[in-house]
């Protein structure tokens, strides 16, 4: 597959705001207005923490209370929004939302939830600290469309009062992680202010944009993470990705030599400009960026997924389960590599195995429209033979 502008650098993050086409400062060289239409939807993030009446409504009826008096105020708040009693949230990465719009839907990615938790939290008074976590990436693929992403979390804390005044060495916090990946607690994690929260927030709008095929929206969303002038290369790359897709090779550059000043080692960012060298006729350049990659990540995120199915079309079932296996044990946390694995195992005539792969593609799955379907897969195959059973 070519792989030409096709990876973006997302992290699970935030919100909206204005109708009109945005007026916003940053460099000149890195954005073209002109050549996009207006946007289709209010693009900002003036909103991203604020409460609706039915949020404040919530925040102050007798069930929400009684958690706070019950669990004390940071247990108290998290038991109240993630029970299975009360909202009843879920996670879900098809969309980042505002505070606003996931306590509507019921439903967020892990940027939502912290943005959310942390909306609520500052209008009971409490400290709030964002948190990147220093895990291991991981990747996605949606639309030809390559998603890498990264997790963040919230610490909420509190000051007891002594007296008159509240005893600043008594701060108090908790640690909030929304889909932790395993043994979280060991993750070093490295502090977030609220601006770099803003920027993500908008890079992943503008990364959902154009995996919906709106590039004229997602041009203004990504412009307008670049205008909050973020250290790092995430929205400029993706600005990269933009122009690329829209057939805009020179500010595509642009964009990604910036990315690349701001991250030098940056798999992504090269991945993306290696390509962009070769379509432009700089082959010594483009061979030398590849083997810069090639030196950080020799084995291309995918690589034994589409091998897999290679294998799996051609009828070498053997084959593809190996290859899947491989997938599966770089990258256990993505459900679609377990479900082809279970599609394999079923091939094999390992019923029960096929099973176990669908229900870890099920408890994996960051989409509730995957889980259903997993689900659903699932049920048909306890209901019917193992030689009766197609899943594909």
């Amino acid at each position: 597959m070519n792989r030409l502008a096709s990876l973006l650098l997302v992290l699970p993050l935030l919100l909206g705001g204005c109708a009109s086409t945005p007026q916003l400062n940053a460099p000149p060289p890195l954005f073209a207005d002109a050549s996009f239409k207006p946007p289709s939807e209010p693009i900002g993030a003036q909103n991203l923490f604020t409460l609706t009446p039915a949020m404040q409504a919530y925040l102050h009826s007798p069930a929400f209370e009684a958690h706070l008096r019950g669990k004390g105020l940071e247990r108290g708040l998290i038991d109240a929004l993630y029970s299975k009693t009360d909202l009843k949230l879920e996670y879900d990465a098809s969309r980042t939302r505002t505070a606003a719009e996931t306590y509507e839907a019921r439903a967020g990615n892990c940027l939502s939830l912290v943005v959310m938790t942390a909306a609520f939290a500052r209008e009971l008074g409490m400290t709030v600290r964002f948190r990147s976590v220093l895990a291991d990436e991981t990747w996605s693929r949606d639309g030809g469309i390559y998603l890498v992403s990264s997790h963040v979390n919230i610490a909420l804390g509190h000051r007891k009062r002594n007296g008159l005044l509240y005893d600043e060495t008594s701060e108090r916090e908790l640690v909030v992680d929304f889909l932790p990946p395993p043994e979280a607690s060991r993750f070093h994690t490295r502090q977030l202010e609220e601006e770099d929260i803003i920027a993500l927030y908008l890079n992943n709008r503008a990364a959902e944009s154009l995996v919906q095929g709106k590039v004229d929206d997602a041009y203004w969303w990504a412009r307008a993470a670049v205008a909050t002038n973020p250290p790092s290369a995430i929205a400029y790359n993706t600005l990269g990705v933009i122009y690329q897709r829209h057939g805009d090779l020179v500010m595509a550059e642009r964009a990604l030599r910036t990315a690349l000043e701001r991250e030098p080692e940056s798999v992504v960012v090269m991945q993306n400009l290696g390509p962009l060298l070769a379509a432009t006729g700089r082959t010594a350049e483009a061979a030398e960026m590849a083997r810069r990659v090639a030196s950080i990540e020799p084995v291309p995120p995918f690589q034994y997924f589409d091998k897999g199915m290679v294998a799996l079309k051609a009828g070498d079932y053997d084959g593809a389960r190996k290859l899947f296996e491989r997938e599966v044990k770089r990258a256990p946390y993505y459900d679609e590599f377990h479900f082809w694995l279970a599609v394999t195992l079923l091939q094999l005539g390992e019923a029960k195995e096929a099973r176990e792969q669908l229900a870890l593609a099920i408890d994996t799955s960051t989409k509730s429209d995957n889980r259903q379907l997993y689900s659903a897969k699932l049920a048909h195959l306890r209901r019917q033979s193992a030689n009766s059973v197609r899943l594909y």
